[in-house]
């Protein structure tokens, strides 16, 4: 009986979310936010059809995480086209390490002098909470690859980079909690978990992306082979490129999404400027036969960049469904003694905009991207990944019951927060640009 009421629910909700998409686009709504109501609703607080304890069950809700997270890493790889010499990738980049470096620093000393944690303790907090969220910002990152805004391009680069950036802190937080080896003065960390880890991933990444798209358009274009199951080619990276990186003790994260953006450069740069749907690829061809587009020596990359990519985009909405259905049954799990809503509000409208104002000192950017760049800081999946890592490299239980609180609150007011303003800011947003590009022509 229970297997039937969680199928009518599931079917519900997705139906819902299909016959409702439009309207909710226009509303100051996001599908995260719904998710989240209706997992408190299944969980103890309601129907109590799961309780997801996160003591209990914290290496599933890892690895629940960790999947999401690949997945949605994958796919802002696949939308990051612009070649590696333009401008815009200064801004990304510079969230991702400066901004992100200054926020786990402004919550280590908040959680030192406001919150009376061990330096240890209070790193630790703020790498789990610096990183911003690449599953649930999909209504601010880029479109497509050929998508060139260079707001959502931000977004999108800094919440795919700093969700990898964000380990070495994490190690080293756990290090000075005497739950991992730091090395003497340090020295392990800086060349094993730092230097090694962030490049030895990148680099296995960007190298498993490109040779994989290669030798895949090389078997079709030249040998007709190799033909279909592009969905198996995307799992298979995933899975192949993170296995290969965690084997050689680097980050995977990093890896994946270093795959992601050496695979959709396979498709060429022309191509890639150009967009790549299906039915721009058949015009272009002059093909009507799928097959014949996918071994065509001009179209074969770009072909499968599309399938590729649309079949990414079903995967990772799959995966925030399940991932913030379980967050929303979790929230009964926040005690109300260990939740300093001041905390809350210090992360999301103090030290957001310090960190983003000081990342991006002197960087060529209009004061409505500054400002919503400042804001759009989402906390989601990634922060509920490192707090189970962290809980599962033998946490203190009642310093991983006041992380459990705090990530968990975090988390649950950034989709509240941000899911209501996302609609109305980015259509705001939008007009402005518009209207600023027509005062210009």
């Amino acid at each position: 009986m229970q297997f039937a009421i969680w199928a009518f629910i599931i079917g519900a909700l997705l139906t819902t979310m299909v016959l409702g998409g439009t309207l909710l686009r226009r509303l100051p709504l996001s599908t995260a936010m719904l998710y989240l109501a209706v997992g408190f609703g299944l969980g103890p607080a309601g129907l109590a059809l799961m309780s997801p304890d996160p003591l209990k069950y914290s290496v599933l809700l890892e690895r629940m995480a960790e999947v999401a997270v690949l997945i949605s890493l994958f796919a802002v790889g696949l939308k990051l086209g612009l070649p590696f010499s333009d401008k815009r990738w200064h801004l990304p980049v510079r969230l991702a390490i400066v901004s992100m470096v200054i926020t786990v620093g402004l919550i280590t000393a908040i959680g030192v002098i406001g919150l009376g944690l061990p330096l240890g303790a209070a790193l630790l907090l703020g790498a789990i909470l610096a990183p911003t969220d690449p599953v649930l910002a999909s209504d601010v990152q880029l479109l497509e690859a050929n998508d060139r805004d260079g707001l959502r391009f931000s977004l999108t680069g800094e919440g795919g980079l700093n969700d990898g950036a964000a380990f070495p802190f994490v190690m080293l937080g756990l290090g000075l909690l005497g739950l991992h080896d730091l090395g003497t003065g340090g020295l392990r960390w800086i060349a094993v978990d730092l230097l090694w880890a962030v490049t030895g991933g990148l680099a296995i990444g960007a190298a498993s992306g490109a040779l994989l798209g290669k030798l895949v358009i090389y078997l079709r274009s030249r040998h007709q082979m190799s033909v279909g199951l592009d969905e198996f080619l995307a799992l298979g990276l995933i899975a192949l490129t993170y296995g290969s990186a965690l084997l050689c003790h680097t980050y995977g994260f990093l890896a994946v999404l270093a795959a992601g953006i050496a695979l959709q450069r396979v498709q060429g740069p022309a191509l890639n400027r150009a967009g790549s749907t299906a039915r721009n690829l058949a015009d272009q061809a002059g093909r009507d036969n799928a097959e014949e587009l996918a071994t065509d020596s001009k179209f074969a990359g770009a072909y499968l960049m599309h399938e590729v990519r649309a079949f990414n985009d079903q995967l990772e909405r799959i995966a925030e469904v399940a991932l913030v259905l379980v967050l929303g049954a979790m929230l009964v799990y926040i005690p109300l003694d260990r939740s300093p809503v001041w905390f809350v509000v210090l992360v999301l409208l103090v030290v957001r905009p310090i960190a983003v104002a000081v990342g991006l000192l002197g960087a060529s950017v209009s004061r409505d991207q500054r400002l919503l760049i400042s804001w759009f800081g989402i906390r989601g999946i990634g922060s509920i990944y490192y707090l189970m890592f962290a809980v599962n490299h033998g946490l203190e239980e009642d310093l991983a019951k006041d992380f459990i609180a705090i990530t968990l609150l975090v988390v649950a007011t950034s989709i509240l927060l941000h899911g209501i303003s996302v609609t109305p800011l980015m259509n705001l947003y939008s007009r402005r640009k518009a209207r600023r590009s027509r005062e210009a022509s």
